[in-house]
């Protein structure tokens, strides 16, 4: 594999939580950051995780979800005394249910020049279905087929799964439904057959038996998958001790199929790195990061609601070959970076 590095384009966010405007008059946005990414006619579109919360009150936290209500889906706030003592900000447990703190949707922003974007002020996928209850998250979009597949995390009370639209114009979408069950997510289309089979990656979640790691799955036609397979795992450094996750499609080089992960360590610092895949034969490894490229630094990267995290799950081929970066730090915000090779 040849030698990468990723240069970040600003010490400065692209985008933050500041940038969007709330889904719901009683939410606060807490974050916008980890969006999928791709090009569309003549703009750069990304598809921000955008996360919503209650205020918190004194002795009280609200959590929102979505349920059934005479046959429709609506927002649901419900409220509950807050947990003594120190607890993780994005979940809390109450009796045998946890519940995140916050609902998350994916909204779009745009851009001409993959550096300013706009934010559209309504979300394009809002969660509406029993599977979705607790928010859709973390997207990927592959362009496939002459269509957009977007893959995401949708959560529920069952756990995360992975869901899958697909649309044309970014306007309208088909919700195909989950695709992969919980415990799931981290999956990421290839974006074109490879021997007469869709591929994917994927991450599913290990409990007492087995290490965090990436699976390559394939299928006849894009929605009904199998063949699932281990690809690659921890490598046993501390940085991607604790968990491991492919990030956004495949990009098709010379050299073979070029994968963005990210790895996270025993003290929960997320970085990015690359694997390499045979071009023919996806699940044959070539080559993969001895030591991540990116790493939480910059203040904004270090402090937000999830602390000490660069995450990549969209990434851009612009016409002149650069590749830009779209991560996000620390559950908060955008940063952008170029991936080059020294």
């Amino acid at each position: 594999m040849k030698n990468y590095q990723l240069r970040r384009l600003s010490d400065q966010p692209i985008l933050t939580a500041a940038d969007v405007k709330p889904s719901h008059p009683q939410f606060q946005v807490m974050g916008a950051f980890n969006p999928a990414a791709c090009r569309f006619g003549d703009e750069i579109l990304l598809l921000l995780r955008v996360a919503e919360a209650v205020e918190a009150q004194s002795g009280k936290i609200h959590v929102p979800v979505v349920q059934a209500q005479n046959g429709l889906f609506q927002l649901i706030i419900k409220t509950f005394p807050e947990p003594e003592g120190d607890y993780d900000p994005r979940l809390i447990q109450i009796d045998d249910q946890v519940y995140l703190t916050s609902l998350s949707h994916l909204r779009l922003a745009r851009s001409t020049d993959g550096i300013h974007f706009t934010v559209d002020e309504k979300p394009f996928v809002f969660p509406e279905r029993a599977d979705e209850s607790f928010g859709v998250e973390d997207a990927r979009i592959t362009f496939l087929d002459g269509k957009y597949w977007i893959t995401y995390t949708a959560v529920s009370e069952n756990g995360p799964g992975v869901g899958l639209i697909i649309t044309q114009d970014f306007v309208t979408f088909e919700r195909k439904g989950m695709i992969l069950p919980p415990p799931n997510k981290d999956a990421c289309l290839f974006p074109q057959k490879i021997n007469g089979y869709y591929y994917m990656l994927h991450r599913p979640m290990v409990s007492d038996i087995g290490k965090p790691s990436v699976w390559l799955a394939r299928s006849p036609d894009g929605i009904h998958w199998g063949d699932n397979r281990f690809l690659f795992g921890a490598a046993g450094t501390d940085w991607e001790h604790l968990k491991i996750g492919a990030g956004p499609e495949p990009i098709l080089t010379d050299e073979g199929w070029l994968v963005c992960y990210h790895g996270a360590s025993v003290d929960h610092t997320y970085s990015l790195a690359l694997a390499l895949l045979d071009r023919d034969d996806p699940s044959r490894v070539l080559d993969r990061s001895t030591a991540p490229l990116l790493t939480p630094e910059l203040d904004w990267e270090r402090v937000g609601f999830f602390p000490n995290v660069v995450f990549c799950n969209g990434w851009v081929q612009m016409p002149d070959g650069r590749i830009l970066v779209y991560y996000g730090a620390a559950d908060y915000c955008v940063g952008v970076a170029e991936l080059v090779t020294v």
